[in-house]
Order: C-alpha cells, then structure tokens, then sequence
C-alpha cells in the first residue's frame, strides 16, 4: 500500500484540525491520479460534481455516481482514485457534529439542496465566522446528513467487497483490470496458484458471494461508472463484458432498480 504523499497531508491538515464542526473541501484530480491509502481523525462525506468517484477501503470497493456520495467514518483507511479525472467537493466533520451521519461507511443520496449546501460550505474559510451566515449552512447540512438515504440505487450494488487472500486477489485483480474476463473460475486458479475448489470456498468466505456473483458485481458496477461518464449502454455493456445490450440492460435493472439509458442521462443533467 502506498500511502498519501506529504503535500497532499500538509494540504488537508487545516481541515483535519479546523475549529468549526464542519467545513467544506473543493480539490480537482487529474486523470490517473491516487491518493494513497490514508486515514482522517475525522469523518467526510465525499461527492463528485463532476466524474466518477471510486473510494475503497479494507472491505470493499465503492463506485459512486451523480447524485450520491460516500460518508466515511473517522479512522476509515481507503484511497481514491481518478482514472479519468475528478471535481471533488467533501466536508470534514467534528466528533461532535459527526455524529449526524451513519456509524460505518455507507453510500448515501445526495439531494440537490445537500448539494448546494457543500458546495457553499466549500467557499468558506475553515474559521468560518460563527456568527454569520455558514453556521446556517452548517446547521442545514447536518440535518441533511442526517437524514440522508440511499435513493433509487441500491447500495449493495455500488460496492464490491474487497478480496484479501493474496491468491484471492491475483483473481481479483485481473478482473478489476478487465471486467471483460470471460475465463472460468477453474481457469484463474493455475495463475492464482490455488485449486478452483479452494478459490470457490475463499470467495464465499471473503464476499460472501459466489465467484459468478463477485464478477457479476464488478462488471455491473463498472457499467454504472462508464454510464456516468457518458458512455452509450451498448459500449458500456461490451466493455463490461455482456454478449448484448439487452442482458446487460435486465442485469443492470435488476441490481440498480433503473436503466442503463436513465443513469446515463442523469449524468448529463448534473
């Protein structure tokens, strides 16, 4: 694991440190651009206003779309990455004022006016005057917070679950790099250097899913991020690995409850 370079650490310490109970942080990606893995002694909620945001942490790998954001928990080790750039704006919040979000990592709907109250937090400076009009912003947003739920997506299906078993990983790594893989569980073991036996029962002790389900969740989440980044459902789809864009179609409306076409479009109105 690579961790956070010291400018980026220097960067975020006024944040980390800040007097407010929350306060907004604006950053711009460039394409291929990682974090590293890091931690905040303070929770944040992440959202993209533009391009796709992919956080993972220990347990799981998480792909957000417009109109959705990631609360993280104080201490929570993860790294962001930008393989196609990204406009990210997120709040940090005190113990105190943390309280409003969940206990655990969780993936959350951002509503249009939690929207503009991050976005308006992120103009202000991080000793923001508490007798002026951000401890407004302040209040309202953490009534969002609270209030905050998953919306028309389903939150299992915007996350897969991370794989540590290094012989696990080999597996998973090469299907993270190509969801296209058409290969056999049994023909990823001689690489991984495991029986497919043993692969079958790590993957079910480690996700708790099958292999063909682990891979279904990969290729689906894939497909949702290439959608928000404005590609066709039939690119997306072959990209993904479906033989057609109808079985993609049924796949992704059975997880996501929506369309490839709808998620597509959302992204074009955000």
């Amino acid at each position: 694991m690579s961790p956070i370079s010291q400018n980026a650490r220097r960067r975020l310490r006024p944040f980390e440190r800040a007097p407010r109970p929350l306060v907004g942080y604006a950053v711009d990606y460039a394409a291929g651009y990682e974090t590293g893995w890091h931690q905040h002694p303070r929770a944040q909620l992440l959202h993209a206003i533009e391009g796709v945001l992919r956080v993972e942490t220990e347990a799981a790998q998480f792909v957000l779309p417009p109109g959705t954001g990631l609360w993280m928990p104080a201490r929570t080790l993860h790294v962001t990455r930008m393989p196609a750039g990204l406009r990210m704006r997120a709040l940090f919040l005190r113990a105190d004022a943390a309280r409003a979000g969940p206990g655990s990592v969780m993936v959350v709907a951002v509503s249009p006016l939690l929207r503009e109250l991050i976005l308006a937090a992120c103009e202000e400076p991080v000793a923001w005057d508490e007798r002026g009009p951000a401890s407004h912003i302040a209040a309202l947003a953490l009534r969002e917070i609270g209030r905050a739920a998953t919306g028309l997506l389903q939150v299992g299906a915007l996350q897969v679950p991370a794989c540590r078993d290094r012989r696990l990983r080999r597996v998973a790594e090469a299907l993270l790099a190509d969801p296209a893989d058409r290969r056999t569980l049994g023909a990823h073991a001689a690489a991984a250097g495991a029986s497919e036996r043993t692969l079958a029962r790590l993957f079910r002790r480690e996700t708790g899913m099958t292999f063909q389900q682990w891979r279904r969740q990969v290729r689906l989440t894939e497909g949702l991020a290439r959608l928000a980044q404005g590609e066709t459902p039939p690119r997306a789809a072959a990209a993904v690995g479906y033989a057609s864009s109808p079985a993609f179609g049924a796949a992704y409306r059975a997880a996501f409850g929506t369309t490839p076409g709808r998620t597509r479009r959302a992204r074009l109105v955000v």
